[in-house]
């Protein structure tokens, strides 16, 4: 069988620029990570206090769906996530509190997977979900998982990408896969809108 599935819409964060769709959004000069992403929060007008209390990476990967999911109905949608830092950050965070007294609240975020949870707390999803550590963004990978996921209806549509936060340096791609949308869902169109 032949399934075709499209790119429903897909959004950004990169150098404290945030676009959907190719098609500006919000952006902030020179500041740092941690100011850019409160202040793109509040400029959006989302209401999530959990916010405050997530990790760099979460609130990277939370962010950028939040952009894309923000008038979304369905509640079957399967979560493909990857990137190549896995949750060292706050690994790192982690490793530093150790040394006087450990705090559960970084702990929690010791694994890249966690954003998946924030997404779908949120969200109100109860899908499929995966998070993968490639060395480089990787869209046959996710091509195919996808694909898989709406092939075999375990989600009616898929949230995959890349969101990497490493060192303050960071990079979000989401898109969202169905059944009906903008762009042919091929692994070409992926590189292509990265």
């Amino acid at each position: 069988m032949n399934y075709e599935h499209y790119i429903q819409g897909y959004c950004h964060i990169r150098n404290n620029h945030i676009s959907l769709n190719g098609d500006f959004v919000y952006k902030s000069d020179d500041a740092p990570f941690s100011e850019f992403i409160k202040a793109a929060y509040k400029h959006l007008e989302i209401d999530y206090s959990k916010f405050f209390k997530m990790d760099n990476l979460s609130k990277l990967a939370f962010l950028t769906a939040e952009v894309l999911l923000k008038d979304e109905t369905e509640k079957n949608i399967g979560l493909v996530l990857s990137n190549k830092a896995a949750s060292l950050d706050t690994d790192r965070k982690h490793q530093e509190s150790i040394k006087n007294y450990p705090s559960p609240a970084v702990f929690v975020y010791t694994l890249p997977n966690i954003c998946l949870g924030e997404i779908s707390i949120k969200h109100q999803l109860h899908s499929e979900n995966s998070f993968f550590v490639f060395d480089k963004f990787n869209a046959e990978s996710l091509h195919t998982y996808a694909n898989s996921l709406l092939a075999e209806n375990k989600s009616e549509k898929v949230l995959c990408g890349w969101v990497n936060f490493d060192n303050e340096k960071y990079d979000a791609f989401l898109y969202v896969v169905a059944k009906k949308g903008t762009f042919v869902h091929s692994i070409a169109e992926i590189n292509r809108l990265y």
